[in-house]
């Protein structure tokens, strides 16, 4: 257990000049304020610091905006990427009055949904195995003002380049549409910076197992070990974070937009789940593919709540861009062995400790603190009910003809559907007291304003449909 008095041993030996406490917002984007280190000793670590609430979407209004950011210990780790010596902590989000986790701060809602595990007797730990994807470009441009709004996006990758004259010559090795998965360089131009983005992760206490190209032209995914649910969000917020940071140092900007480019695979985070109990695998057993019954209530408690999980699993517009029935993505509501095309695939395992659920809908924009907790919340529902998640699908679902396909319950289509599946149907998430109804509300009201502004922004694509009609 890492102690304050063991951080400030460290800022000695490695002559740290600054502190950086970070935190995530309701959106899950990464915040973070710099504390000299003439400012930093033990008791920051025991009293925290007081920072302005207001100013973070979703949280606190101007009249009680003092909050306390409480550095996590067990989350320091240096930062490589600044001129000055940095450390960093994560930090939790604490109420000044009652001292006590914030009810909005995802990182103590992620907590609490491990502490519900441990108290309903399921379980003592639950395992995460999350795999963000992102896009990398060379060139990023785009407006949205009432009179000029549009996108244009570049990279040396993209089969759009087939014929641009490059000053050094076009030496046309790109991926094909759909054909990044996963040929050598040169057509896989970002060898060395995905390596260096595993490097820099390892640096910064991330426990890393591969890298590779992904199926779009300039598309990659990093792979990162499964930990507990509150450490590998904490980690995929530093996967985040690295991989920003490692590409603009390459001249080049990295996305996590599920779908940034029409036509070509968009970005998921497949999230892989298991809960265990004194050291022993929950969810190993004598049912389907080497499952515990428990495992297929787990998936039927996915199943049953998918549609509200949404709201935390694919919190943008963008998001249902990439949720489209008939093509890869996985917005079937069904569970397999065998084929990706379900939203549940049970990964082929060689024993016992293997024995996962993969969840395939969730992608990378999403809070990964709100994300993994509301599907453990689900899951446990499914335990606790019993609620069966009927009979597996093995066959290709993309295949199944229009009858059969229109009994299969899908994901929501859009995020106006998803907040509205959230605001109906919240009780499996308010167990417990580990979300509760004013989070949730805040949340849905946030959100409601990126959905209607998205709602009322004409697209460019409707001038080339509508304009002379």
């Amino acid at each position: 257990m890492t102690t304050a008095s063991d951080i400030m041993k460290q800022i000695k030996e490695n002559d740290v000049k600054f502190v950086d406490l970070r935190f995530t917002d309701p959106k899950g984007k990464l915040q973070h304020v710099t504390m000299d280190v003439v400012a930093v000793d033990e008791d920051m670590f025991a009293d925290g610091v007081m920072f302005d609430g207001s100013s973070i979407g979703g949280w606190k209004a101007i009249n009680e905006s003092d909050m306390v950011l409480m550095p996590d210990p067990a989350t320091v780790h240096m930062d490589p990427f600044f001129a000055q010596s940095t450390m960093v902590v994560i930090c939790d989000i604490l109420d000044p009055v009652s001292g006590e986790a914030y009810n909005r701060d995802p990182r103590g809602t992620a907590k609490k949904a491990e502490a519900y595990l441990k108290a309903s007797g399921v379980g003592d730990t639950v395992f995460v195995g999350p795999e963000p994807e992102f896009f990398v470009f060379d060139d990023v441009k785009y407006k949205a003002d009432p009179y000029n709004t549009g996108f244009k996006l570049d990279s040396s990758e993209l089969p759009s380049n087939d014929d641009t004259d490059y000053e050094t010559g076009n030496l046309g090795h790109r991926p094909r549409v759909k054909g990044g998965y996963f040929p050598v360089p040169p057509i896989d131009s970002l060898q060395d910076m995905r390596s260096e983005m595993l490097t820099v992760l390892t640096e910064m206490g991330v426990v890393v197992e591969k890298h590779h190209h992904e199926v779009a032209a300039a598309q990659h995914e990093l792979g990162v070990k499964f930990d507990t649910l509150v450490r590998n969000a904490d980690k995929i917020q530093i996967y985040k974070y690295v991989v920003h940071q490692v590409a603009n140092a390459y001249g080049k900007t990295a996305t996590f937009m599920p779908k940034p480019i029409f036509g070509d695979n968009g970005s998921g985070m497949h999230v892989h789940q298991s809960i265990w109990k004194d050291g022993k695998p929950t969810f190993a057993g004598d049912e389907y593919a080497g499952l515990s019954e428990s495992c297929l209530h787990y998936i039927g408690g996915i199943i049953k709540h998918a549609k509200a999980i949404n709201a935390f699993t694919n919190p943008t517009t963008n998001s249902y861009k990439r949720l489209v029935p008939g093509y890869e993505a996985p917005v079937l509501l069904a569970y397999s062995a065998r084929n990706r095309s379900a939203s549940c695939r049970i990964p082929f395992g060689t024993g016992p400790k293997s024995k996962r659920v993969e969840v395939r809908f969730p992608d990378p924009l999403a809070n990964p603190y709100l994300a993994f907790a509301a599907m453990l919340m689900a899951g446990l529902d499914g335990i606790k009910n019993k609620i069966h998640p009927g009979k597996a699908m093995d066959k290709d679902l993309y295949d199944l003809p229009p009858k059969e396909l229109k009994k299969i319950p899908t994901v929501c289509a859009s995020l106006r559907e998803a907040l509205e599946n959230l605001d109906r149907d919240r009780k499996f998430l308010t167990a417990g007291g580990v979300f509760d109804d004013d989070q949730i509300d805040a949340y849905i009201e946030l959100k409601m304003v990126e959905v209607m502004r998205y709602e009322m922004t004409p697209h460019p694509v409707e001038f080339d449909m509508y304009y002379s009609a």
